[in-house]
């Protein structure tokens, strides 16, 4: 096995973040003062793309190179708690179309919104089933996810 990246693959990476930089500069320094929720819904849907190549780097580098493996898992980890967030952040913001903000009760219980808006919490269990092989809960809440080995 090569540990060398392919000359032959191409790289998309460099054009997402391209494209994430583009969509910064054009619509927030204009754009409403409160993000939207098609946006944390985007957002959330990039991140949890972003944990599966993540954990696909972990997997398969953790097995030639641990040090290196340990820190794709701990960024991993890292990107799925961003993940969470973006999801509670999508459930607090300002409902589509009527412009209604969630009082503090209805989002302490995790209502959900109901369909389309559902659409985020399946893609959202989904990833979370993938997280629960891969991750520990002690893993999640630790304030330093990677480890240092020597």
């Amino acid at each position: 096995m090569s540990r060398t990246p392919s000359t032959t693959a191409q790289d998309f990476v460099p054009f997402a973040t391209a494209a994430l930089d583009f969509h910064r500069a054009l619509n927030l320094p204009g754009g409403p003062l409160v993000t939207s929720r098609g946006e944390l819904d985007a957002l959330h849907c990039h991140l949890v793309s972003l944990y599966g190549l993540f954990d696909a780097h972990a997997m398969r580098t953790g097995k030639v190179v641990p040090a290196e493996g340990d820190q794709l898992r701990a960024a991993r980890t890292r990107v799925w708690q961003a993940a969470e967030h973006i999801h509670a952040a999508y459930h607090a913001a300002p409902r589509t179309g009527s412009g209604e903000v969630p009082d503090r009760e209805a989002y302490r219980t995790g209502l959900p919104d109901g369909a389309p808006e559902l659409t985020i919490c399946q893609r959202h269990q989904r990833a979370a089933h993938l997280v629960r092989r891969r991750t520990t809960p002690a893993d999640l809440h630790t304030p330093f996810t990677g480890l240092v080995r020597r």
